[in-house]
């Protein structure tokens, strides 16, 4: 039954055509010359590759070596033709390591095309006749592909292996950070994976994504690396915690790159520690932030340490109190009570100018002032929903802070007895006159 036309029509896959074996006497030259073709092959290399006159007269050595093998592997598998192609892996099994650090797997490519254009140039010259010439040319062809799939499979199984100890030096390394280890163990694996332990670090810490096709390190370092930055990187449970050297670069490309390696959760920037020795600053409170950002529910993503510091005093966390006291409230009391007091009054009314001003009995162009006056020194505009709500906080934390004798409501009465001693005089004596009786008018 022929097929329609509108059938398509599979190709029928060629046979594989068994290798028929080479007359002995071609053999027994082949074998003949095989010192005189490894030598030749290695000169021609010197002649047209100008790296391999850089290498020491050992590695040189060693290089002819690699070729007689597999110049004396080619006849073995002339002779045998059911031989399998582990043959073709031998010469890179004799391979110094020495060798393979300073030879790429391009250079090596190149070294393998200059000796295969020597032995197709001179080994047909031994063929006696037309079949023979047929023969040993392809058997050259057909060893010469051999050789390029062993070599690539040797720098694979090598590249894999240096992979897997730096992902495991990575992971150690970040383990290091996260612990705060400063001692001069961190500088060496920070040195041992190229990675300037002096400069600047910044964490970004969120959730792993679970259907990566591919090593999430490696990603990782393949984005910093096409944005001229470094990276490290460790998945701990399902946190991935990721550690860029320096602040993160100003494109937004670099960011939306590495945040498709997160998972669709939160994701936290912490701040950015002068040295890697020192980023366990940035990661502690990237950590804290993420445990604390369900807490926002218009959280932005990715979202920075300093602004969920609300959520992480109701979470418990006592540094976030310290940044808002030292960020918020401190300079409120510097800039004079009226300020502390007209904020909370402000907010109390619900956002009402007029109601405020009637509590405060000022007009109400003095509740704009200070309104404008708070929000140039605190940087937070308290008509904004959102830098009400950390003003707010704030000023419970003074509150709480101002209140004299023993506490039993929590973290924030273990934070205040523990800062209040911080406090320079100014600003205790601030908060102890805080809330006067009545505010007066600027």
């Amino acid at each position: 039954m022929s097929p329609s036309p509108g059938d398509s029509v599979r190709p029928r896959r060629a046979k594989k055509r068994n290798r028929e074996p080479l007359p002995e006497n071609l053999l027994r030259r082949i074998k003949h010359f095989s010192g005189h073709l490894a030598t030749d092959a290695v000169r021609s290399m010197a002649d047209q590759l100008p790296y391999f006159v850089e290498l020491d007269t050992n590695q040189r050595a060693n290089v002819q070596l690699v070729v007689q093998t597999a110049v004396v592997n080619f006849v073995d598998w002339l002779e045998n033709p059911a031989t399998e192609a582990r043959l073709a892996l031998q010469p890179f099994e004799v391979v110094p390591q020495d060798l393979a650090r300073h030879i790429t797997l391009s250079q090596t490519v190149e070294m393998i095309r200059v000796a295969l254009e020597h032995f197709e140039h001179y080994l047909p010259a031994l063929a006696k006749d037309e079949q023979q010439l047929i023969n040993l040319t392809e058997s050259v062809l057909r060893y010469g592909r051999e050789i390029g799939f062993a070599a690539a499979s040797a720098y694979a199984e090598a590249a894999e292996a240096r992979g897997s100890w730096d992902n495991r030096l990575e992971a150690v390394l970040v383990d290091a950070v996260l612990r705060g280890d400063a001692s001069g163990e961190l500088q060496s694996r920070a040195a041992t994976l190229n990675w300037d332990a002096n400069a600047p670090a910044t964490v970004i810490v969120g959730a792993a994504r679970a259907d990566s096709p591919t090593s999430i390190p490696v990603l990782i370092h393949n984005i910093a690396q096409r944005h001229s930055g470094a990276a490290l990187s460790a998945v701990h449970g399902r946190k991935l915690i990721t550690v860029i050297s320096g602040s993160l670069p100003a494109n937004q490309a670099f960011l939306a790159e590495l945040l498709q390696l997160f998972d669709e959760a939160p994701v936290v920037i912490g701040p950015t520690a002068p040295s890697l020795a020192e980023a366990r600053i940035s990661a502690t409170e990237a950590l804290a932030a993420l445990e604390a950002v369900a807490g926002w529910r218009g959280a932005p993503r990715p979202a920075h340490s300093d602004e969920l510091l609300p959520e992480r005093v109701l979470n418990g966390d006592l540094s976030a109190a310290r940044a808002l006291t030292d960020q918020v409230v401190a300079p409120l009391l510097a800039a004079g009570t009226n300020l502390l007091n007209t904020l909370e009054a402000y907010l109390d009314s619900g956002g009402g100018v007029d109601s405020c001003a009637k509590e405060l009995f000022v007009h109400p162009n003095t509740v704009r002032y200070r309104l404008r006056r708070i929000a140039t020194v605190t940087g937070l505009d308290p008509t904004d929903p959102r830098d009400g709500f950390v003003l707010r906080v704030a000023s419970i934390i003074a509150r709480i802070s101002a209140t004299p004798g023993p506490k039993d409501v929590g973290f924030t009465s273990t934070w205040a007895a523990v800062h209040n001693d911080t406090l320079n005089a100014d600003t205790r004596s601030g908060l102890a006159a805080f809330p006067p009786g009545t505010a007066q008018d600027l």
